[in-house]
């Protein structure tokens, strides 16, 4: 419940976001479902008390009587519809008003009903109709005060000043005017709320990618090693106990490196504001990136270019993650048992490069298919890029190039995996 309040309901109700930047909470107070009765009354009664003292001071009006407070009332109870039916309603409370003025009683705040019903009108996007109704409003008044005055009571009185017309025409501009602030107002709240909606999503989609690109990194080459091993384990479990017992022991290595990784990734997510109690992986922890992937049978030469400078946290974890991918891969899809892994630190770049000489393996290698697009992912969030295919002379390459320093992030391509 709680969650669907914080999706869908009113934005008063929505937790950690101030009511100044969503809008006033009288305004949609249990949505369109609910009838806005406390507000309808309390404008009814004022209505009504207000106009008793009006009367007190326009002896020459005619004095309140039954019909006099049932167009009050009348006035009053449509602004219980005002936000199903709010064109209805601006008319409604427009012609109440016009019939009680036209009726010879007194003036006071039957305006507050015109106004009420024009507001909601043009806060519900009906802009002409409130301003058909407003005009309509000021029309009977002024053809009232100045023709037909004489045929209608109180009996005696003479036309209206036209500076009173001037002063109606003035509230009436008046009520328009704030009732056009109070809906770019709100439509800027909506704007704002949907803006913040999407960059939510969109905050959530990316910190999901980077989660299921994170423990598909920690675990496919762990998984791919403890494959592997399984496999030369069974094979030699009766022919060579001693080589089965090796394959045992990094298995038993590789399952707890993995756990590890994994639980520093599941810390992570359960304490978001908190440091992780491990450092991320980095290009530091190559050696044993190399002695995993020894133990899976295949032989790594790792060769470095230039003059090693300490990578941004975010680029040493990316590159160790392209080579643990890359060499992954290998492991997975290569025939050859065999592969170079090249660092060249230039100015503000860093290229690693990942070869191998293949064939490509025929065997069922498992795997989603996403460890390319993982890495271009990886890349792309740097502001690097991936470059991954054959090479002409036969074998696989990967290479990629890291900025340094900070750079706009470019989006990330999801191609298939060629391999």
């Amino acid at each position: 419940m709680d969650e669907q309040r914080g999706r869908g309901g009113p934005p008063w109700t929505r937790p950690g976001l101030p009511w100044w930047s969503q809008g006033p909470a009288w305004w949609n107070r249990g949505g369109d479902a609910r009838w806005p009765w406390r507000s309808t009354v309390l404008v009814t009664a004022f209505v009504l008390l207000g106009s008793n003292f009006a009367a007190h001071g326009q002896s020459d009006r005619a004095a309140l009587d039954v019909f006099a407070r049932l167009l009050l009332l009348a006035g009053g109870a449509l602004l219980l519809w005002r936000k199903r039916y709010p064109v209805a309603v601006a008319y409604g409370t427009a012609l109440c008003a016009t019939v009680y003025l036209g009726a010879g009683y007194p003036y006071g705040p039957v305006f507050i009903t015109v106004a009420l019903g024009c507001f909601a009108a043009i806060i519900a996007g009906r802009r002409w109709a409130a301003w058909g109704a407003v005009g309509l409003f000021w029309v009977g008044h002024v053809v009232i005060s100045h023709w037909l005055y004489r045929y209608l009571p109180p009996s005696g009185d003479g036309p209206a000043a036209w500076g009173q017309e001037g002063f109606v025409a003035a509230w009436v501009l008046a009520v328009v005017a704030i009732a056009e602030l109070a809906r770019v107002r709100r439509e800027q709240w909506e704007q704002a709320r949907a803006e913040r909606e999407r960059a939510a999503r969109r905050r959530a989609d990316e910190e999901r990618l980077r989660i299921a690109r994170e423990l598909h990194d920690v675990l496919a080459h762990s998984i791919s090693v403890i494959n592997v091993q399984a496999g030369v384990g069974l094979a030699l479990l009766d022919s060579d106990p001693e080589q089965a017992r090796t394959a045992l022991t990094t298995i038993k290595a590789a399952s707890k490196e993995a756990l590890g990784e994994v639980r520093q990734v599941l810390d992570t997510l359960r304490a978001p504001g908190d440091a992780p109690r491990a450092p991320a992986p980095g290009l530091d922890r190559l050696p044993e990136l190399v002695e995993q992937a020894s133990g899976a049978g295949l032989t790594v030469g790792v060769t470095t270019d230039g003059e090693r400078v300490g990578l941004p946290p975010g680029a040493d974890l990316a590159a160790f993650r392209i080579v643990q991918e890359a060499l992954t891969n290998v492991v997975r899809h290569s025939g050859s048992r065999a592969a170079r892994v090249r660092l060249r630190y230039g100015k503000g770049l860093l290229t690693v490069t990942v070869d191998d000489d293949g064939p490509a393996s025929r065997t069922e290698a498992g795997g989603s298919g996403n460890g390319l697009a993982g890495m271009r992912e990886r890349a792309a969030a740097l502001g690097g890029t991936i470059e991954a295919g054959p090479r002409p002379d036969g074998g696989f390459r990967v290479v990629a190039e890291l900025p340094l320093t900070a750079r706009a992030a470019a989006p990330a391509p999801s191609p298939e995996d060629p391999r």
